[in-house]
C-alpha cells in the first residue's frame, strides 16, 4: 500500500509540475514562432521554423538593454533599502517596548487592505512637490516602506529568544550592536524571503513607473514591454521573446536565495 501510494504521489507531483511548466514552455513556442505559425488551424506544440528574428529585431530597434539597466537599479536599489527598513521595523515592534507599539502595528498593517492605486494620488502630488518625476528616485522611494514585510520581519523576530538579547545588554551592547550583531545573524532566512518578494514586486511593477517616467530612455522593462506591444501590434513572437528576457534576472534572484526560502516562510508566520 505504501508503495503505490509513493507511486500516486510521484504521478500527481509530476503531473503539477507538468502544469505549472506548460505556460514557460508555450511563451517558448511561442517567441520562436511566426504569425503564420500563430494563426495557423490546430494546436503546434513546436514550430514549423524557428523565428530567432523575434528576439533580434526587438533588441536592434529600442532600447532594451536600456531599460533593463534602469529596472536593476531601480529593483536593487528598492531591495536594499526596503528591506534594511523592514528589517529594522521589525525589530522595534519585535523587541522594543514604548507606548501604543500595539495599535500602531495594527495601523500599518491595516494598510494592506488599501488598494494601491488609492494612494497613487497622494504619492505622485508628493513625487511632484520633491521634484522627482522623471527620475528613478521617484519610482524607487514611495514604496520603501512595505507593510507586509514589516509583519513578516516582526512575526520571525518574536521567535527569537529574548535571552539572546538580554545576554548582550548585560555585556554592555546598545540596540543597534544588538540588531547587527546577534539579531541579523539569525534573520538569513527571512531576509532571503524579504528579498525574493521585494525583487519580484519592483521587478514586475508597472502602473508607478509609468506614471512617473516620462523619458522613453528611462523607461523600466515593464513599461518598455508595453512600448513594445503599441509599436509591434499582434506579432506575439516578438513580444514574448522580449518576455522571457525579463524572466531572467528573477529566475537569478530565486536561484540564489531559494536555499533559505522555504525556512524563511515558515519561520515567519505565512501559511
Amino acid at each position: 500500500m505504501t508503495r503505490y501510494s509513493a507511486r500516486y504521489r510521484l504521478a500527481f507531483a509530476v503531473t503539477g509540475a507538468v502544469a505549472m511548466l506548460f505556460p514557460v514552455y508555450w511563451m517558448v513556442v511561442t517567441a520562436i514562432s511566426s504569425s503564420a505559425d500563430m494563426r495557423g488551424p490546430g494546436l503546434h506544440l513546436w514550430p514549423a521554423r524557428v523565428r530567432w528574428e523575434n528576439l533580434t529585431d526587438p533588441l536592434a530597434k529600442f532600447p532594451y538593454g536600456t531599460w533593463a539597466v534602469n529596472s536593476v537599479f531601480i529593483a536593487v536599489v528598492a531591495v536594499a533599502l526596503t528591506v534594511v527598513i523592514n528589517l529594522m521595523a521589525g525589530y522595534a515592534f519585535a523587541k522594543l517596548r514604548f507606548p501604543g507599539r500595539n495599535v500602531l502595528f495594527i495601523l500599518i498593517i491595516s494598510t494592506l487592505m488599501v488598494p494601491v492605486q488609492v494612494v497613487m494620488v497622494p504619492q505622485f502630488h508628493l513625487v511632484v512637490d520633491f521634484g522627482l518625476i522623471g527620475s528613478d528616485w521617484g519610482v524607487i522611494i514611495p514604496r520603501l516602506a512595505e507593510a507586509f514585510g514589516l509583519f513578516m520581519a516582526r512575526q520571525f523576530m518574536m521567535a527569537i529568544p529574548d535571552e539572546l538579547i538580554e545576554a548582550a545588554q548585560c555585556d554592555g551592547s546598545g540596540q543597534f550592536r544588538i540588531f547587527r550583531t546577534v539579531v541579523l545573524p539569525l534573520c538569513r532566512p527571512l531576509i532571503a524571503v524579504l528579498v525574493i518578494f521585494t525583487f519580484m514586486w519592483r521587478w514586475n511593477e508597472f502602473a508607478w513607473p509609468l506614471i512617473v517616467l516620462k523619458d522613453p530612455e528611462s523607461y523600466t522593462l515593464q513599461v518598455g514591454l508595453l512600448f513594445l506591444k503599441n509599436q509591434y501590434g499582434q506579432d506575439y513572437g516578438s513580444l514574448m521573446a522580449m518576455s522571457l528576457l525579463s524572466m531572467i534576472p528573477m529566475l537569478v534572484v530565486f536561484a540564489l536565495f531559494q536555499r533559505h526560502f522555504v525556512e524563511g516562510m515558515a519561520r515567519s508566520g505565512i501559511k
